[in-house]
Order: C-alpha cells, then structure tokens, then sequence
C-alpha cells in the first residue's frame, strides 16, 4: 500500500503543477484571441472582461499528464520504488478499448463547450451532444453506475442520465469564482480516497491526478479570478465525476457492512447535485426555462444573507468538506454506524435546502 500512496502523491504533484504551469499560458492565448468572457454576458458578477479557456487549461494539463505516463511506462523510465505497481498492468491494458471511449468522451465534453463558450448554443442541441457523448461513455467505454440493476439496459440508461446530470451540474453550479472547481477538487480527492481504501489502484491513481489538475487551475480560478473554466471546463470536470464515481466499488458483498455505502457518491456530490434540482425546482415554479441562469444558487442565497462572494465560496466548500469527511466512514462502518451518518447527511442537506428557499 505505501507504493501505492507514493504513486497518488506523484500523480497529484503531476497534475498540479501542469495547470500551474500551463493556465498563463492559455490566459495570454484567450486574451489574443478573444475567448474572453465579458461583465455583460455572465452572472457571475466580475466587472472585467475574463479569459475564458479555462476548460481548455484543464484539460491539456490532464491529457499530458496521461500522455507523459504512458511515455515513462514505454520507456521504461519509473522510479525503481514503482516498478512493482506494473504488476497490475495486464489487467489495465487488457480494458484498453473501453478506456479509449472513456477518453474520448471527456475530450469530446471539453470540445462541447469550448464550442459553446465561443458560439452560444440552443439548449436542444447541447443536451443533444451530451446525451451522444455519455452514450459513447456507457456503450464503448462499458460505463455502469453499481445500482444493484439486473437489467443491463435499465442500468445503462440510468448512468447516460447520470453522465448528462453531472455535466450540466457543475455548468450550472460554476456562478461564482472558484465555487465549482473547489466543489469538484474536495470530490474528487474523496473519490480517490475511497478508490484507495478499496484497493482500486489506478481509479484512485486517476482520481489522485484528476485532483492535482484541478488544485493547479483553482489556484487562478479562485476570487478574484483571472481565468475562467467556461462551459468547456464545467463539461470536462463535470463527465469526469460522472465517471469516475461510476467506476469506483462502492459496496461490495463480500466486505461491505450495510448497503449504504451506494449513497457515498450522492453525498460526496451532494452540493452541486442538490442546488441543480433546487434551482430548477424554483425556475419551473416560476415558469421559467430551468437552463436559463439566475440568481437562485445556494451561493446567491448565502450573498443575499450578507457574506461576501468569496465567504459564500469558502462556506460551500466548508459544506462539502463536511458532508463529504462525515458520509465516509459509512464506506466501512457497520449498519448502525452507516444508518447514523446517512441520518446525519441528510440533515446538513436539509439545513442547506432551508437556507436556499427561505
């Protein structure tokens, strides 16, 4: 296991330091070509024009980072304190195909808002790409969400819903600067924790990458911000919780205590999943198309009660820090304990609903 957590460090020190390194970059090159994001086209209350290729940042960083790994295990180039981790290769080469589509739909996520960012789509034709990009995800990359759904079909429909969710999720949730990026980084370093617990070393490998990438941008991404991640970011980080989530054994017969471990990744998610069906709960009400933006967010509310922009941020990842450090230890808990924590959850998540309608 202490390979193993060498191996997450380096990963995360790898993927931190690519967006560190490359999100100037893409400042200067938004700047020029004038993938800005200008005060009258946003809500999320800057009072400058903002690059806009954040999206792009993050993913380039990943994919380098990927590309790199690949490079180092060709050429033989891994420290010798982690030539032991290959052992588990066969395995992973072995599901090369699936993971080809898996890759694919997160660059393909990426593309799909990096084009709307630059041309405005209709909401008809941006679900209908997300709806094409998590069927390739569910189809080619043999993506299931543990559901305990005998029918593959059913199951395989749930998770192309959950893939779209997730995506317009974080799109939605992303109104403040570095509200989204911050919700997302603490769930994915959760994810990769759990993926370690459960000895599902390259998920947790994955993930443990993914959140080094992600801490690199929030860096730049946090208030006030000098980089936005624009819908291609929010699409991009959005499909990689999706899968990510989907991949990881949250309950497994033969060592699970209860069965409800299955709801860890609700909880883990629990803030941008919650606020999504609370602001189009209150669009539809008010006779509103759900996907046009407003001010209803849990982080407007918070701004309404008198917190600054940046205290409404820090307070939602406070939450998700929260929610997410009191719903783990139901990953190896007995039934009383899980039962607890589950109880204790969704408490906080009604407290946070409370606070979004009243």
């Amino acid at each position: 296991m202490n390979k193993w957590i060498f191996c997450y460090l380096l990963l995360f020190i790898a993927g931190t330091i690519s967006t560190l390194l490359l999100t100037p970059l893409f400042r200067i090159i938004a700047a020029k070509a004038g993938f800005m994001d200008v005060p009258a086209n946003n809500h999320k209350g800057h009072k400058k024009a903002t690059p806009l290729l954040g999206g792009l940042s993050l993913y380039t960083g990943w994919a380098l980072c990927i590309i790199s790994g690949i490079i180092v295990y060709k050429f033989g180039l891994l420290p010798s304190n982690l030539t032991s981790c290959m052992e588990h290769l066969p395995g992973l080469i072995g599901s090369a195909k699936p993971i080809i589509f898996i890759l694919t739909g997160a660059t393909l996520a990426m593309l799909l808002g990096l084009i709307d960012d630059k041309i405005p789509m209709s909401a008809s034709v941006k679900f209908a790409g997300q709806f094409l990009i998590a069927l390739l995800a569910v189809l080619g990359g043999n993506l299931r969400l543990n559901l305990f759904i005998g029918v593959d079909w059913i199951a395989a429909s749930v998770t192309v819903f959950w893939l779209m969710l997730l995506m317009n999720s974080i799109n939605f949730f992303d109104n403040m600067d570095g509200l989204a990026i911050g919700t997302m980084t603490i769930a994915m370093a959760f994810f990769s924790v759990v993926a370690a617990l459960n000895n599902q070393y390259f998920i947790a490998s994955f993930a443990a990458l993914t959140t080094g990438v992600y801490v690199g941008f929030w860096f730049y991404n946090a208030n006030p911000a000098s980089i936005f991640m624009g819908d291609s970011g929010s699409h991009f980080i959005g499909y990689l919780g999706a899968v990510v989530s989907a991949e990881i054994t949250f309950f497994d017969i033969n060592y699970s205590l209860s069965r409800f471990p299955i709801l860890l990744p609700f909880f883990i998610l629990a803030l941008p999943l919650f606020d999504t069906f609370m602001v189009v709960m209150i669009r539809t009400l008010n006779k509103k198309p759900f996907w046009i933006g407003d001010h209803n967010h849990i982080s407007h509310r918070f701004v309404k009660m008198g917190l600054t922009r940046k205290q409404a941020v820090l307070l939602v990842h406070l939450l998700a820090l929260t929610i997410g450090l009191g719903s783990l230890p139901v990953f190896w808990g007995d039934f009383k304990t899980a039962a607890i924590l589950t109880v204790q959850a969704f408490l906080v998540l009604l407290v946070v609903t409370i606070l979004q309608i009243t």
